[in-house]
Order: structure tokens, then C-alpha cells, then sequence
């Protein structure tokens, strides 16, 4: 009997055993090769893949392997690798016994696991999305269990045969891990295979086919954009005719101080009138209760990189406009267009043109340019494209900073932006700079080394190595404080975008969204856990060392008079409030930071004749808060209401479309029936 049986399992494992295949990928930068993606099934059925890419002198790269199960259920899982800051990667789950383990440089833990459960990884490649994909189509109804208990689910939204030789795609939208849909390209056939995933400025594309991203871009932004109308007309109440917001406290942002109570009204987009509660007897269309709320100017994030599931973000947050300092050009004057037209919810956006020179470490985003005419072309181009201003990259060589602001101030054009890599700060205020663009990039003038390629991941790791030994008293700091309030030149911090980077050890929550993590996904939660340098021991200690000391330059710029503008370039909304939280923390009061998030924004984007106060004749974009942020800033988290024009939003309802939990409920509004 042993020989047919050793015989049958021979047979049976020889069975098993299929031909190993391959699929390549191209990973494009604004229609660039910028890496690959290689995905392949070995003999014994195993899934290796090998995924690298770099932009802006950074990237990821990750191997990984895992084999499914005979639905198609990822049940193991090894990856190794860096990610794009050049934190380790290391996880492994495995799936047995109806449990699922798991293993990261962040945390681990087991939960209960059927034959549906799929295991999310913290960072993974497409292609183990890809396969996530083929299963949950294969599934009856499209869902799957993941951690928290929550289902995820794939539904195709559109299909598309781009040409013969390509066949049919089925775009599919996979929801309930995150705040928006994930979209993918896949094979409109039983297998599912991934073909692409695009979006503006980015795509992983099956190798030969890359002359397709437009093509698919195109159709899946018109999916995209029919979820958003969709969601818009579901979210938005119209103003019509007179509003009134009685019994309200209000922040007089000019002055930066809180007025009030009393009655503001409003019309036709508008605030028509700013009184003492009761002085006006006028029936209004509707009557917001003001008690125990603080009415703002809407807020202004100055540096958020603005894609269009954001904007329910955005409005969430209270953030009514916001400076774009860097996108595709064609996407954010597609998507601008739309949220002017009133198709799709968003702030108003004021945008700056970006321009990188071209190297080796470019960043693909914007306008890249190999030569001085080719860059002083897109400032010109920029300029009659309704752009505010422009941002200059680390590859701008030096020698091109003064023509270019030169020619950019000729056409009334503000300039920001990085310091170009082999200048400092100084050099750069002194060739013609309005605006500094993050504070380390400001903290290098003191700390950067002959040689130093700030293109390169060394503008995070020089800061935050040696600025710890920065003396905020010397009279190098003084001198260049006095040359930035001498210039009026003006500084965006966006101290949230490295609170992570500098403070974060692995397994620790974000500082920077830890505060509202009860609020957020699970799988967001799980994320949060991940710092995105490995620092430990002195290392770490050193870095958050240094990052007192940018707060400390903050609070010092501040104080001497330089003007800040509030920019997150971090997560849409909630970060925003984070940079401003921190602003307090560094020592700013309160009433001065609302002041910067709300006065600052408007006039350094040229938009204070309109926006930015309230008051008689300004634009109705305000936002209602529970509490007093002037006294706690924490309290902006409780916005209550936002007005924009003449549409108002319920914060709760647009977190409640994200999958986030409310912080707080709408105030009470009596609305006088029609006749």
C-alpha cells in the first residue's frame, strides 16, 4: 500500500506544479519611466514580486511573496524592503486555523480569520492589490473580511475595450479600507488580472501599454466624478434667499480678537450685516442657532496638493481654499473648474505653478525644465493660466533663481518654494524669493555642508541630525530673521508634515493624527503605527531634539514679525488642524494662529479683498465651531457647520461619506415655511 500511496502524492504534487509566469509593469511619472513593477507565479503557485520607483529622490522598494488559497484569499505573506522615506519594511502574516497572525515593525496581533478574510499589509506592492482585486470579484457579492471587523468590497464601475489587441478592461473601485475608493485596471475576463492603475501624474501600467493611461485616466475620472456629483447633491443644503446666525461669537481675524455675541446675516453668497442680536427686524429665510458656537473665516491650508476625493476633507475641517504649490496642471484646472461650476464639493482653490529643473532627482510634478528658457516659458505660461504665483524646485539651479523671479514678479506672480539643492535660504530670499517653503528647508541655512545634494533624502537627515545644535540666539539666526521681516517675507512651515518624520519611533502612534485616531478607519489606525524613518535610541532623541528647535525658529520668526502662513502638506483637513495646534504648542497664542490660518492666507494669496474676515460685503465662506478655539485651538476639530456661498455643509455628514466619526453634531436650524 505504501508505494501507490508515495506514488499518488507524487502524482498529485507533480500536478500542482504549473509553469512559472510573469507579468512586467511600468511605473510612469508625469508619462515618465520612473520604475517597475514585476509580478511572478513560481512553479509551486507562490507570488514573488520585486516593485521600485523614485521621484523626487525618493521611493519605495519592496519584494514580496505570498500564496493564495483556492479562492483566491491571500494566506501568507513575507515582505521586505524600504519604504519611501528608507524606513525598513518588514511584515509577514499567515492565515491557519481560522486565525490570522500577524507580524510588522510597527505592531502585531491575531484576530479571528474565515475563508473570506484578506489581510491588508501596511505597505504593499500592486501587485498584491492586484491579486486582492481578482479575489473579491470572484466572490459572490464582491466583499471580503478584513481587520475590525469591517468588509471590504470591489464593484466594477465602468468597462472599456481600448483596442483589439488589448481586449476588454474592467475598471474596478474597491471601498471600505479607506476614506475614498482605491481604483484599478483589470481584465474584463474570468481571470482579473491587474492591467493598470492611473491617476494624474502617476500610473503603473502594463508594460507596452503605457500609451494607454490617458485613455483610462480619462474614463476613470468620469466614474470618479460621477461618485463626487453624486455625493455633492446628496450633501450640500442651498441658501436660498436671507440666513441669519444668531447669538454667535465671532473672530474678528484682522485684529485677532473675538467679537460678539451677535447677529450675522447673510445673502446671495454674501455677509450683508454684522449687528447687535435683535437690531434688525427681517424675517429670514432660515435662523441658525449661534449659542456656544465661534463663527471663523473659513480656514486656508496653503500648502495641501489638492486631488478631488479631498474635498470633502477639506470642507469637513472647515478649510474653505486652500494654495495647490504643486500638481498636474491639467487634473487641478480640470478639477478647479468643477468645484467653481458647483459640480463637486471643495474649497476654493488658489494655485501655484511648479517648476522643477530637470536631474536625476527630479520631481515629475508641474512643469520640468532642462533649460533657463524653458523654464522662464512656464512662468509665462503659468501667468496666462490663471495661476496666483509659482514654486521653484530643488533641481532649479542656482543661477536661474533671480531671471526667474524676476520675470515672475514682472507678471505680477508671487514666488515660493524650495530652496534650490547647493544654495541657502539666504540666497535664495536675496535672489528674489516672497515665501520659504518648509521649515527645514529654512533650518538648512544654518546647518547644511558644503556639497550637501538637498535633492536627495540628506534636506530631512542633515536637519535632523544637527539642528539640535542650532543656538535660535546667535547672530546668524538674528541676521536672517531681520533679512525675512526686513523683505516681508513670508515663511509656510508646515511643521505637521515632519512631526512623524523627526518625532515618530516605529510602533508608536502618529503625533500628528493620534489626537483624533478613535475618529479615523481601522485600517487607518493599524497605519498610524508606522513612522516613516527608523529612528531609535540617540537617533531618535537627536531629531526630536532638532525638531524643538524648528518650532523654537517658528515661534522666533513669529515673534520678530516675519508673516507665517498656515500649510499642512499632510492629510487633507484634519492636518491643517494638527499645523495650527502646533503653532500654539511652540508658543503662538491662539487667537495669533487663527489669525495666520485664516487674515494670512487670504492676503498672501491675493485674495483679502474677498475672503479671509467677516464682514459686510466679504464672501460667505465661514465656518461654525463648537467651543472657542481661541481659547482651546483643539476645539476647531468641533466644526458644527461650513457655509460656501451660498451652500452650507454639515461637517458630520461629510465625515459620516468618508467613513470618519463625527466629531460633532449640526447646530439647530429653524427654517420658515414656504408660502
Amino acid at each position: 500500500m505504501r508505494l501507490p500511496c508515495l506514488l499518488t502524492l507524487l502524482l498529485c504534487a507533480a500536478s500542482a506544479l504549473q509553469p512559472a509566469r510573469a507579468a512586467d509593469y511600468v511605473v510612469l511619472g508625469q508619462n515618465e519611466v520612473a520604475g517597475h513593477l514585476r509580478v511572478e507565479t513560481t512553479a509551486d503557485g507562490r507570488i514573488e514580486t520585486d516593485y521600485s520607483y523614485r521621484d523626487n529622490g525618493r521611493g519605495p522598494d519592496l519584494k514580496e511573496s505570498f500564496r493564495l488559497a483556492a479562492n483566491g484569499a491571500p494566506r501568507d505573506y513575507r515582505g521586505r524592503g524600504r519604504s519611501t522615506m528608507g524606513a525598513e519594511i518588514a511584515e509577514d502574516f499567515d492565515v491557519a486555523d481560522a486565525r490570522a497572525r500577524w507580524r510588522s515593525r510597527a505592531d502585531s496581533g491575531e484576530t479571528p480569520a474565515g475563508e473570506d478574510f484578506v489581510f491588508i499589509p501596511l505597505e504593499a506592492s500592486p501587485g498584491y492589490y492586484g491579486a486582492l482585486v481578482s479575489m473579491l470579484l470572484a466572490q459572490a457579492d464582491g466583499s471580503a473580511a478584513t481587520l475590525g471587523g469591517l468588509r471590504i468590497r470591489a464593484e466594477v464601475l465602468a468597462r472599456l475595450t481600448p483596442d483589439a489587441a488589448t481586449g476588454p478592461l474592467a475598471l474596478v473601485a474597491v471601498t471600505g479600507a479607506d476614506a475614498q475608493p482605491w481604483y484599478y485596471w483589470v481584465r474584463d475576463d474570468a481571470t482579473h488580472a491587474l492591467f493598470a492603475i492611473t491617476w494624474p501624474s502617476w500610473a503603473v501600467m502594463l508594460q507596452g501599454s503605457e500609451a494607454l493611461a490617458p485613455t483610462l485616466l480619462a474614463r476613470q475620472q468620469q466614474a470618479a466624478d460621477e461618485r463626487l456629483i453624486q455625493l455633492r447633491q446628496r450633501l450640500a443644503r442651498p441658501l436660498g434667499g436671507v440666513t441669519l446666525i444668531r447669538n454667535v461669537r465671532w473672530f474678528d481675524a484682522p485684529a485677532a480678537r473675538m467679537r460678539g455675541p451677535s447677529d450675522v446675516w447673510i445673502s446671495q453668497g454674501r455677509i450683508d450685516a454684522v449687528t447687535e442680536p435683535g437690531a434688525l427686524r427681517v424675517l429670514p429665510e432660515r435662523a441658525i442657532d449661534g449659542r456656544g458656537q465661534t463663527l471663523l473665516p473659513g480656514l486656508w491650508d496653503m500648502h495641501a496638493h489638492l486631488w478631488s476625493e479631498d474635498g470633502l476633507a477639506h470642507l469637513a475641517a472647515g478649510v474653505t481654499s486652500v494654495r495647490d504649490p504643486g500638481n498636474d496642471n491639467a487634473e487641478l484646472q480640470r478639477l478647479t473648474g468643477r468645484i467653481e461650476r458647483g459640480e463637486v464639493i471643495g474649497p476654493h482653490v488658489h494655485a501655484a505653478g511648479f517648476i522643477e529643473g530637470k536631474s536625476p532627482y527630479s520631481s515629475r510634478t508641474g512643469i520640468v525644465a532642462e533649460t533657463l528658457d524653458e523654464a522662464l516659458d512656464a512662468v509665462s505660461w503659468y501667468a496666462c493660466h490663471g495661476f496666483v504665483g509659482i514654486k521653484l524646485y530643488n533641481s532649479i539651479k542656482p543661477e536661474w533663481v533671480r531671471p526667474l523671479t524676476d520675470k515672475a514678479h514682472s507678471l505680477g506672480l508671487h514666488v515660493n518654494g524650495h530652496v534650490p539643492a547647493f544654495m541657502r535660504a539666504e540666497q535664495a530670499v536675496r535672489g528674489g524669493y516672497d515665501e520659504l517653503t518648509h521649515i527645514n528647508q529654512v533650518m538648512l541655512n544654518f546647518v547644511s555642508r558644503p556639497g550637501d545634494d538637498s535633492r536627495t533624502l540628506l534636506r530631512f537627515q542633515r536637519v535632523g541630525s544637527d539642528a539640535q545644535a542650532v543656538d535660535l540666539s546667535s547672530p546668524a539666526v538674528k541676521h536672517f530673521i531681520a533679512l525675512l521681516r526686513e523683505r516681508r517675507t513670508v515663511v509656510d512651515p508646515t511643521l505637521a508634515a515632519f512631526e512623524a518624520m523627526f518625532t515618530q519611533a516605529q510602533g508608536e502612534l502618529d503625533p500628528t493624527l493620534g489626537p483624533v485616531a478613535g475618529h479615523l478607519p481601522v485600517l487607518w489606525q493599524r497605519q498610524m503605527r508606522v513612522a516613516p524613518m527608523d529612528l531609535d535610541g540617540e537617533k531618535l532623541a537627536a531629531y526630536r531634539r532638532s525638531y524643538a528647535k524648528m518650532m523654537g525658529l517658528t515661534r522666533d520668526m513669529h515673534r520678530a514679525g516675519v508673516p507665517l502662513v498656515a500649510g499642512a502638506d499632510t492629510t487633507a483637513g484634519l492636518g491643517l488642524h494638527r499645523e495650527l495646534a502646533l503653532y500654539v504648542k511652540a508658543g503662538i497664542p491662539a487667537p495669533e494662529v487663527l489669525r495666520i490660518a485664516t487674515w494670512n492666507g487670504a492676503r498672501v494669496a491675493g485674495a483679502s479683498g474677498q475672503r479671509g474676515r467677516i464682514e459686510r460685503g466679504y464672501a460667505a465662506d465661514l465656518v461654525m465651531v463648537d467651543g472657542d478655539p481661541s481659547a482651546d485651538i483643539e476645539q476647531l476639530r468641533r466644526a458644527s457647520l461650513v457655509i460656501q456661498g451660498q451652500v452650507a455643509y454639515a461637517p458630520a455628514e461629510l465625515y459620516e461619506a468618508m467613513g470618519f466619526k463625527p466629531f460633532v453634531g449640526a447646530p439647530r436650524m429653524l427654517v420658515r415655511p414656504a408660502n
